[in-house]
């Protein structure tokens, strides 16, 4: 029998944790309230609210693993903007590029040398022979969405069940008790009810995923290799190759979302696994932080597209979006793809991350927890059940709102970020080793705390 979690203990350990949050950050607390005389929630996003603690921290200046808040404290950063800023925060080289096409231009409309060298990298990285430029993952996946009903005349979208694309209509969809697609919970505003646009199925259910592309009408999958955004979930043996190989039969196009599985090495799990998609979109890291997305094609979609697309509307599809391709972005892509998401960084990221996830293991067993760490690469993520889940479901079913909430505030007032909508830790080139060490001291001070009573 594993260690159970008392639940009065932990609201003792909370309110703690919450007055030591109010006592170190009272500087944070007025900014916050100032910022709600003139912000929705207080905040600049609305999400953000959903950090623990009274308040978000309020950040004065952030450079590598580390940022610092307007109270002057200094903290390591595992969440590096949920992969915004995987390269470290203002890296040297991309930093340097930045400054120089600042002062050449920020955005014309017109594309720059920058363009063509972005694209021959991303091709080198991830095979698909041409691509397009956006200005987030979210409009990546809205353009190949549209693109691929135009040239299929098919209607619907799959997606997994429990994932996340960006504020994509399609993507909000899950399965009912009845295994229907109906909208997900929280899903604000939704043009049309979600069976109209989309089929949901399991991760690693290949037998659904025939199912949802046998009505004939499917136009695109579009999917992570590995869930990473209700929890990390991994793919089982042969389940990517058989969905290319059921998209293939069905006629329909295969999209690659590679935003967050970038993790796992500089062609994310596309290379590594030698996956063909027709479609790939990715966004964040690749500008260290600069607003960006890019989404790649086959010659055959390219060509398709050009056929059906006439010059003279061809801005008025919903395909674009003004700073698109804008050269600052492509300066910040150029320098980050050559100089810091290189390799030699994918190698040491990694290592990182498995010794994260190994201290958290060793907690995890040390304490007899009913709690399991999974693994992508440089990141790494503890569920609060057993097992590793292949499912979103059970990868949703393995969370513990009121848990994560105390973890991410005990581990944020010990100087430790993690992602706030999971317990994710990602690497940046510049993490170190005494940066996980010092995570796994303070993991393992919770949990001794936690169990105690």
């Amino acid at each position: 029998m594993s260690t159970q979690i008392d639940r009065a203990h932990l609201k003792k350990l909370r309110a703690v944790e919450e007055q030591r949050f109010l006592d170190l950050h009272k500087k944070s607390a007025a900014a916050f309230a100032d910022s709600k005389k003139v912000m929705h929630e207080g905040v600049p996003m609305s999400w953000m609210a959903k950090w623990p603690g009274a308040h978000p921290l309020f950040v004065k200046e952030a450079k590598g693993a580390r940022f610092t808040d307007l109270d002057g404290h200094t903290y390591v950063d595992f969440c590096l903007g949920d992969t915004g800023s995987m390269t470290g925060h203002s890296p040297d080289a991309t930093v340097a590029a930045i400054r120089e096409q600042v002062a050449r231009g920020i955005t014309a409309m017109l594309p720059t040398q920058d363009a063509a060298l972005v694209s021959q990298l991303l091709k080198d990285r991830f095979g698909l022979p041409l691509w397009q430029f956006t200005v987030s993952a979210t409009d990546a996946n809205r353009h190949v969405i549209r693109y691929s009903r135009m040239i299929t005349g098919r209607s619907k979208i799959v997606v997994i069940d429990r994932c996340y694309h960006g504020s994509v209509d399609e993507t909000f969809a899950t399965l009912d008790g009845a295994g229907l697609t109906v909208k997900r919970e929280g899903n604000i505003g939704a043009p049309v009810d979600l069976d109209v646009t989309t089929r949901v199925v399991e991760f690693n259910d290949l037998a659904a995923m025939e199912a949802a592309l046998a009505h004939g009408d499917v136009a695109a999958i579009l999917m992570e290799p590995a869930m990473t955004n209700i929890g990390i979930v991994l793919p089982v043996a042969g389940y990517l190759q058989g969905v290319q190989t059921l998209a293939k039969k069905y006629g329909t196009y295969l999209i690659i979302d590679e935003t967050h599985t970038i993790s796992v090495g500089p062609g994310g799990m596309t290379k590594d696994l030698g996956l063909k998609p027709d479609f790939l979109t990715i966004g964040k890291a690749l500008a260290a932080g600069i607003p960006t997305g890019t989404f790649g094609m086959t010659q055959e979609i390219a060509d398709a597209i050009t056929k059906m697309v006439e010059l003279e509307i061809i801005d008025l599809g919903g395909i674009g979006g003004t700073l698109a391709g804008n050269a600052l972005s492509l300066a910040a892509m150029k320098a980050t793809l050559t100089d810091v998401l290189t390799p030699a960084n994918f190698e040491k990221m990694i290592a990182l991350g498995n010794r994260w996830c190994d201290g958290v293991d060793a907690a995890i067993k040390e304490f007899d927890l009913d709690w399991h760490c999974n693994r992508l690469g440089a990141r790494g993520e503890y569920i609060f059940k057993g097992k590793a889940p292949i499912t979103g479901k059970q990868a949703a079913e393995s969370g513990d709102f009121e848990l994560e909430q105390y973890i991410h505030l005990r581990l944020l007032n010990d100087g430790y970020l993690i992602t706030p909508f999971h317990n994710m830790a990602l690497m940046c080139p510049d993490t170190s080793e005494s940066d996980v060490d010092g995570h796994t001291e303070a993991f393992r001070a919770m949990c001794a705390e936690l169990v105690k009573a």
